[in-house]
């Protein structure tokens, strides 16, 4: 079994890797990050996510998107592999109103995907 992880380098999706992580050590498994977008920095993010993380010892490998296909058509495909048990993708915080419309990315991957879907938002920032 394995949990996917969408990635593009955003501050949500660098706060999903991190759980994708804990959940696959949690469920005995590996990790599959889906890349969009540059990849120059995902291997150091990856290897940052995994000590930060605390699962050293979990697996992770970097799955080819397929060219042309959107970053949600790739991680919807992903989420019918039949290894595949979970899916995470990082969101944005909203306000009520702004819940009401999710981003098209979230929203396609939450209705389309084949498996549970684990949507990860970054952490509240506390003025002080």
């Amino acid at each position: 079994m394995s949990v996917v992880v969408g990635f593009a380098d955003t501050v949500e999706d660098r706060n999903a890797l991190p759980f994708a992580f804990r959940e696959a050590k949690m469920r005995g498994t590996d990790v599959t990050v889906v890349v969009d977008g540059d990849r120059s920095a995902v291997d150091e993010l990856i290897m940052a996510a995994r000590t930060d993380s605390g699962a050293d010892g979990v697996a992770a490998r970097i799955a080819e998107p397929v060219p042309g296909r959107s970053h949600a058509d790739n991680l919807v495909d992903m989420s019918y592999e039949p290894d595949v048990e979970l899916l995470v993708i990082g969101v944005r915080r909203r306000s009520p109103v702004g819940k009401l419309l999710l981003g098209s990315l979230s929203q396609r991957v939450l209705l389309d995907a084949h498996c549970p879907v684990v949507a990860v938002k970054p952490p509240v920032e506390v003025a002080h």
